[in-house]
């Protein structure tokens, strides 16, 4: 999977300028709009922990798990609910704000997740680090099954019977090309050359092959309770988030400035993070990836 190394260098490098963007809390995962663009991306979002309180029992007296809890926002929307929110995360930055922020949030890798890391939960949700669990390395060598299935065990592990988990992830789409075929020196413009770029921002990480591919994963710790696509979700969602990142400010401008430094030595940083190209959004666009929440049940 992606190490720390690895999320530090897409999560923790950037974090102030994504905290000054999209606000202390930076909901960094796709909202919610069922096709109703009218909405600003914080009613979105808010939609978007509604959905995930209703699917999987946010109420008062309840322990709710967020595997990969980013910088904290449906932490904080649990805490605000009157349950009891715990939250792990790879990014020392993250786990920094979260904790600025009197989140219960702890440096710890979700794949790793047993009853004995934690305590008992009544619900578990994860939106976006399941995209990292699984590295191109490991996808060679055959064992992207074997790690998604020892993950689903370790989730319904800390679960009651009938306890809910909500996943969100990204997955390869119906236009996806070989691994083999990504490759940075390909045209310009072409399905190679943006899927290199991509895994250059997120270093170590390789996607599900499919929704199929995460529910049968699933099997038989959870049976499912539904799926819904949130791609065109998701590309509204990255149309605000470039919108706010764009927009100038002094601040913004002289935390650039400071990674000068990295961007003239790392030649990986410079395609990352100053290509000037949305690569995520343009696999979105061309069906090379996917977008789903999914609701599962423990067996």
């Amino acid at each position: 999977m992606a190490d720390r190394r690895d999320i530090d260098f897409t999560y923790s490098l950037t974090d102030r300028v994504v905290r000054l963007s999209l606000g202390e809390l930076a909901d960094f995962s796709g909202a919610k709009y069922d096709g109703d663009f009218s909405l600003s991306l914080a009613e979105a979002q808010a939609r978007k922990h509604e959905y995930v309180a209703e699917q999987i029992g946010i109420e008062p007296g309840r322990r709710v798990l967020d595997l990969g809890c980013g910088w904290g926002p449906l932490l904080n929307f649990i805490r605000a609910r009157g349950a009891t929110g715990l939250g792990v995360t790879l990014s020392q930055a993250q786990l920094a704000a979260c904790r600025r922020h009197e989140l219960d949030v702890h440096l710890f890798d979700a794949r790793q997740l047993k009853r004995e890391s934690f305590g008992a939960f009544d619900a578990v949700a994860s939106l976006g680090a399941f995209e990292h669990f699984c590295s191109p390395d490991e996808y060679r060598a055959g064992r992207q099954e074997e790690i998604y299935s020892d993950f689903f065990r370790g989730v319904a592990d800390v679960l009651p019977p009938k306890g809910r988990f909500y996943l969100q992830t990204m997955v390869f789409g119906p236009n996806m090309i070989p691994l083999d075929d990504v490759d940075i020196h390909a045209p310009r413009d072409s399905d190679s050359w943006y899927l290199a770029l991509l895994a250059r921002q997120f270093p170590g990480s390789w996607l599900p092959l499919g929704k199929g591919q995460v529910i049968r994963a699933a099997e038989p710790s959870f049976r499912l309770v539904s799926s819904e696509s949130g791609r065109i979700d998701y590309l509204q969602t990255m149309t605000e988030w470039s919108r706010r990142t764009g927009a100038r400010s002094l601040q913004k401008t002289l935390l650039k400035l400071r990674l000068v430094p990295r961007w003239l030595a790392s030649p990986d940083f410079r395609l990352a993070f100053a290509s000037g190209v949305g690569a995520n959004k343009v696999c979105f666009e061309r069906e090379l990836l996917e977008h789903y929440r999914i609701v599962f049940e423990k067996a």
